[in-house]
């Protein structure tokens, strides 16, 4: 993510390629998460940021996410979840906070807020991450977005529910997913025939 692309990267559209420093818990090494690695490799991309390691909200969404973190691989994900902290202070925090003991996705470094601000998640005043989660199709396109405000943890079941919708859809091109939507339920595709009748059609 170059230094000139002040321009924010909204729902639809691809996302420039970038690399971010990790922390990989399961290895118990640092290594380096490419964008273009993940989409070579076919796979979606879910970066989950968060304000700052040693915080207390923030520990919490982690060890949900931990929690929900093999379902997501097997939807084929990467997971990385991300804050302005270093990979060392990554490392220090996951052997320190207990709730962190479970946690095997790579805890990834946006030292310097780039990728923050490219997804519009960057607090210019505190210089952190606001609570944003981004889903990167295999294609490279931002199809997923959501940012909070730093005072309420997300629920991560519900990041597990639309991924496996934005699976579905991405391999059923012509087929959307209603609202609560489950896998095995009724999808719609949309047609004339369609207007006015979709309760008809969820029976």
């Amino acid at each position: 993510m170059s230094e000139e692309n002040k321009e924010i990267v909204t729902v639809g559209r691809k996302v420039p390629a970038f690399e971010l420093e990790t922390f990989e818990p399961a290895a118990g090494k640092f290594g380096v998460f490419r964008l273009e690695d993940a989409l070579r490799a076919g796979k979606w991309t879910l970066l989950v940021f968060y304000p700052a390691d040693f915080t207390f909200v923030c520990p919490t969404e982690l060890a949900d996410l931990a929690d929900k973190h093999a379902e997501l691989e097997k939807l084929g994900a990467e997971v990385l979840s991300v804050s302005a902290d270093t990979k060392f202070v990554h490392m220090g925090w996951k052997e320190q906070e207990k709730l962190l003991k479970d946690v095997k996705y790579r805890m990834a470094s946006d030292a310097r807020g780039r990728l923050a601000q490219a997804l519009g998640a960057y607090d210019p005043v505190s210089g952190l991450a606001y609570r944003g989660t981004f889903v990167i199709s295999p294609d490279g396109v931002l199809v997923g977005s959501e940012i909070n405000l730093n005072n309420v943890g997300r629920n991560m079941e519900e990041l597990v529910r639309k991924m496996k919708a934005f699976v579905h859809t991405h391999k059923n091109p012509a087929e959307v997913c209603p609202a609560k939507w489950k896998p095995g339920e009724k999808t719609l595709t949309p047609s004339e025939k369609l207007v006015g009748r979709v309760a008809e059609q969820l029976k």
